[in-house]
Order: structure tokens, then C-alpha cells, then sequence
């Protein structure tokens, strides 16, 4: 089973919908996906919201290895993506040297704000944290005492672990940055990270095209093949 936590903003709601539709429609392997909703981590989430705080998963992501029991592996994923490859094929890259494993983005946003007027942050490791492959065991730090108490660089810079020697890298083509990397018709996971299609300022963005095709297959009925 590969094991899938979304990151959830009711903002994003459509979003998350899209997404998960687009893991399953190619998924060659069963898919477990649940999405990290503040409104059923309650007695988990305890922290209050950080004005930087841009969406409701900034800080939830990093409950997954406890979601999980801290065993086997886990993949975090935001909702602002769109997924066009076998998520087996991602999964298939785990590799037990590493604690993590993330496409190591070299990204300086150059704006101060993005979807939905919030704000932009500057920090090194910035967008590694938006795709995350958890190997469980090995991040028994990420407890809730400490996520809801560390500061947001030492979670989304992976200080907890102590050792940059424990991040693995994945391919770029498992988190495509619209508007920040060049153009690409090869990405296997797309992420809207300034703001997705379903904003009306992004509706032209790189990859919009792919994201209301893939939207519109979701809310398609078809009729039964006859026999």
C-alpha cells in the first residue's frame, strides 16, 4: 500500500479533489490518501497559526510519520499539485539510507505575496518541505509536542534531523515549480505553488490546460459499457 497524506485548506478543497483523482487515475498499485484537515487534528495540532502562514498544512505535513505509527514509509504531498505520472514510479525511489527524501529546489522567490494576497517566504530549503517521502522510523522526532512547539525553519529546513546527510534527493521532475522552473512537458508532478488554475489570476498558468482536463475527467459520468 502506498501510503499518501495531502495537505488541506478549505480554500483549496477543489484542489485537493484534483489531485487525488489524478494519483488514483494512474496509480498502479493500491493508494491510501488522507487529507491533513485541521478539523480532525484538533487534539493533535495544537499550535496557533503563524502570521507567515500562507495555508492550513504549513505545519500539519510534519505529523505524518506519527500519523503513520513511525513505521514504513509515508509520502506528504501539497494539495496545489497535479499529478501525471504512476506514483509508483515515486515510490519506488525509497531508499532506507535516508530519513527523507525531496527534490532539493534551489528556489528565491521573487514576490512578496501569492494566491489569495498571503505571503511569500525567503528561507534556505525553501519548497523542499512540499513533496516529502517520510522514512517513518526515522524521523521518531517529529512528535507532536515537537512540531507544535519548533519554530517553522527548524521543520521546514529539517533541523530535527540533526544531519543533512539523511535528506535524499529526488528527481525535479516529482516537483515541477510553476512559474519558477522553466517550462517542461516532461513533469510527472506539477505544483502550482504561486497559485493554481482554479484562481482566476493563475487560470493561464503553465499546466492549466492539464489541470482542468484532468478536473473535468473526475466530474465526468459515463455511461456503462454494454456487454
Amino acid at each position: 500500500m502506498i501510503n499518501i497524506c495531502i495537505g488541506y485548506d478549505p480554500r483549496e478543497a477543489v484542489a485537493f479533489s484534483v489531485l487525488a483523482y489524478s494519483i488514483h487515475a494512474r496509480a498502479t498499485q493500491p493508494v491510501s490518501i488522507a487529507p491533513l484537515m485541521l478539523s480532525q487534528l484538533g487534539g493533535v495540532l495544537t499550535r496557533e497559526r503563524h502570521p507567515l502562514q500562507s495555508t492550513d498544512f504549513s505545519f500539519s505535513r510534519f505529523l505524518t510519520p506519527y500519523l503513520s505509527g513511525f513505521a514504513g514509509w509515508s509520502l506528504f504531498m501539497d494539495c496545489d499539485m497535479l499529478v501525471q505520472e504512476d506514483v509508483a514510479k515515486l515510490w519506488a525511489l525509497r531508499d532506507d539510507r535516508f530519513a527523507v527524501m525531496v527534490v532539493k529546489h534551489e528556489h528565491v522567490p521573487r514576490e512578496t505575496t501569492k494566491f489569495l494576497g498571503e505571503p511569500q517566504t525567503k528561507y534556505e530549503k525553501k519548497n523542499w518541505s512540499s513533496v516529502i517521502l517520510f522514512n517513518n522510523a526515522k524521523c521518531r522526532a517529529l512528535t507532536p509536542g515537537y512540531v507544535n512547539t519548533a519554530s517553522g525553519l527548524d521543520l521546514h529546513q529539517f533541523k530535527w534531523l540533526n544531519d543533512d546527510a539523511l535528506i535524499g534527493e529526488l528527481p525535479d521532475r516529482w516537483n515541477h515549480l510553476v512559474g519558477y522552473n522553466p517550462p517542461r512537458a516532461d513533469a510527472a508532478l506539477v505544483h502550482y505553488t504561486l497559485g493554481g488554475p482554479y484562481f482566476a489570476e493563475y487560470a493561464g498558468c503553465e499546466y492549466s490546460a492539464q489541470w482542468r482536463r484532468e478536473r473535468d475527467a473526475m466530474l465526468s459520468i459515463s455511461a456503462a459499457k454494454k456487454t
